[in-house]
């Protein structure tokens, strides 16, 4: 039974915060509504007791703290994750989000990144050099929840997992020592830790292999939701044989009042939403046979990277209500079709959608045991994602994403990406890790036997 925040003494806090450099925040601070608030509108969790930290020696006081007075812990970074688990109840969330910085260096392309940076802010700095770490879809999201649990994005046909390009990581243990993780150095952590998730330490930096990528070629295209089925089968044939440098994720969506034409509003489609990094000269070939299919609208052009990274995150923001479920599939198979057209053609939200992301190409020719991202076999990674700004359409959107998923989940590979999930129990956990699970619980039983790192997608010891 972990200790409550609210019975500790005063002085036990007061000399807790004497040992930071960043502040801490109680509920009694001003500010404590607005630090509790996360991505997900939808999670609702009142901490004890916030850590700011500043730095990695602010992290292993706060980890010593929360250990040593039996305080449920959670590790807080962009405050991204959908299921709320950067935050929790009464607890000590140890908050990243001042330990932020972007050092690159151009001799061998590798980049040094805080554990509180978001994306967007490391983009607009590996920008500047021509180079991009292959990340997500949204750069509003942490750096750290993204990375931990393996990162699938625009670029993950051509350069792999965000964990493909992790070389290093700086990290707090559980009994508070701090360690440096790679190929050479505790290397059974730095395996852990790339897909792993929160379960082994709080990161405190990382370093990537960054590429050269600056100008890409991307950009929606649309087909009424009627199309959807042949449009499916046709991307399923197209992408797997297609260049890696040409990715494109597949979705079922409502096209909302802005940035799209008049003519789309509040419509249901299926999507395509492309990125090619490849010969600028060669793209109007690969692309005809995309064309051929006379989209009823396509937006496809030059742009920086950083603006395909951004392109939804104004219909996105923060503070909008989520429910999330995922799995893997093998193939789109027409009886996985048919129900992306049902589901699709019941869209309850204009923001709910549902996004196919292939993962082979570089992705792929990882090993199943290389890391613990266990499905590198898998064609797709899936998502359902209801979403609304109002509160009370909270049942509507979580309804509809659990009906998506029960209708697909006996077609699919059996477990999900983690970074989709929300709190669905050990099972979940276990099927999503396959044969990697049990190692997984051997590294979390040497470096966190009594499971502080407890408030994640947690592998139980």
């Amino acid at each position: 039974m972990k200790n409550s925040v609210k019975e500790m003494a005063p002085q036990i806090i007061k000399a807790f915060a004497a040992q930071l450099n960043g502040r801490i925040i109680l509920p009694s601070d001003e500010d404590y509504n607005t630090t509790r608030e996360v991505y997900n509108a939808m999670i609702d969790k009142r901490p004890g007791l916030f850590a700011m930290c500043q730095n990695a020696d602010d992290v292993k006081a706060a980890v010593n703290f929360g250990r040593d007075h039996n305080l449920l812990v959670a590790i807080r970074g962009g405050g991204h994750n959908g299921a709320g688990l950067g935050i929790c109840d009464d607890g000590l969330v140890i908050d990243l989000s001042g330990i932020k910085h972007v050092d690159v260096d151009t001799s061998n392309n590798t980049v040094k990144v805080g554990g509180g940076n978001i994306w967007n802010e490391v983009d607009q700095v590996t920008h500047q050099y021509g180079l991009a770490i292959p990340s997500g879809m949204i750069s509003t999201t942490g750096v750290g929840g993204l990375t931990l649990g393996g990162g699938i994005g625009y670029l993950t046909r051509r350069y792999g997992l965000t964990i493909d390009n992790l070389l290093e990581a700086d990290m707090v243990l559980a009994d508070g020592t701090f360690v440096t993780v790679n190929a050479n150095e505790n290397t059974d952590l730095f395996w852990a830790i790339r897909g792993g998730g929160g379960n082994f330490g709080v990161v405190t930096s990382f370093t990537f292999q960054a590429h050269p990528v600056k100008m890409i070629i991307g950009g929606p295209t649309l087909w009424p939701i009627e199309k959807v089925e042949a449009i499916m089968a046709w991307y399923d044939k197209f992408i797997q044989k297609a260049p890696e440098d040409l990715n494109g994720f597949i979705a079922t969506m409502i096209i909302p009042e802005s940035p799209f034409p008049e003519h789309l509003h509040n419509k249901m489609f299926c999507g395509i939403v492309w990125c090619y990094v490849g010969d600028p000269d060669k793209f109007e070939q690969l692309f005809k046979p995309v064309l051929d299919l006379n989209p009823i609208f396509a937006h496809v052009g030059e742009m920086p990277y950083p603006a395909i990274q951004t392109l939804f995150d104004g219909l996105l923001p923060k503070g909008l209500q989520w429910y999330w479920r995922a799995d893997f599939f093998n193939e789109l198979t027409p009886e996985v079709t048919a129900q992306h057209l049902k589901f699709g053609s019941k869209i309850p939200t204009p923001l709910s959608q549902m996004h196919l992301y292939p993962i082979t190409g570089a992705a792929s020719r990882v090993g199943a045991e290389e890391t613990p991202w266990a499905y590198r076999d898998a064609k797709y990674a899936g998502v359902y994602v209801g979403v609304d700004p109002e509160p009370d359409n909270a049942s509507k959107i979580t309804d509809w994403c659990k009906d998506y998923y029960n209708a697909l989940h006996p077609y699919s590979a059996g477990g999900a990406y983690s970074n989709f999930m929300m709190e669905e129990g050990p099972d979940r956990v276990k099927a999503s890790y396959k044969h990697n699970y049990e190692r997984l619980v051997n590294i979390k039983r040497a470096y966190d036997p009594d499971n502080l790192f407890r408030v994640n997608q947690n592998i139980k010891v």
